[in-house]
């Protein structure tokens, strides 16, 4: 039934398709199309991207598994990498816009705004898994360090939404926060159930 997807147009297709939000982003900046604080609107819009392809990526197993579809494995790795993409805009467009990469100022903040230390340890956690991400890497660390490695996701996705709500809480804004909390909380709940389903065989 999804055949088509396993077509080698589709992933171009998809990597231009999850390109487009950081193109019309950085337009949208230079077009000054972004508001009042266009560098505010940048950053929180770029973090927003990266929390919607962690949803995504962390999606991928489930669909497959409840489905039958197992040709969506085959973008797990694409999707795992826009999120390291889009957080690593993001960092980088707080780091320019707001801090003007003074660096001093930089490490002030992220000991001084929890939000922002978080923030950056959720990066530095997708840094690790970006780059042990291929082929070669994966061949050299073996399958099982390759796995315990890259379930750092899981802390990612609690780093996000902490990072997230702190980022809220001086304005008292949760609803999306709650949003994203229910669809990674519930993503991470289906992996526990099913590791412990399994160890119980």
């Amino acid at each position: 039934m999804m055949r088509w997807l396993g077509h080698p147009v589709v992933k171009p297709v998809l990597f231009l398709w999850l390109l487009a939000p950081a193109g019309y982003l950085f337009w949208a900046a230079l077009a000054d199309q972004l508001g009042a604080n266009p560098a505010e609107a940048l950053i929180r819009s770029l973090g927003d991207w990266a929390l919607r392809m962690l949803v995504a990526v962390l999606a991928v197993t489930p669909l497959r598994e409840i489905t039958g579809w197992a040709v969506l494995a085959r973008f797990r790795r694409m999707l795992g990498l826009f999120v390291f993409f889009y957080a690593s805009l993001h960092w980088v467009s707080y780091a320019w816009f707001d801090m003007g990469w003074e660096w001093s100022d930089i490490v002030s903040d992220i000991y001084r705004r929890p939000f922002i230390l978080v923030g950056t340890l959720a990066w530095l956690l997708l840094l690790a898994l970006a780059a042990t991400s291929f082929n070669r890497v994966i061949r050299y660390l073996g399958a099982l360090r390759w796995r315990a490695l890259h379930r750092g996701v899981y802390a990612v996705a609690v780093l996000a939404i902490l990072h997230f709500y702190w980022m809220r809480a001086g304005k008292s804004d949760f609803a999306e926060v709650a949003v994203y909390a229910v669809l990674l909380g519930t993503l991470l709940a289906w992996r526990l159930w099913r590791r412990r389903r399994r160890l119980a065989h």
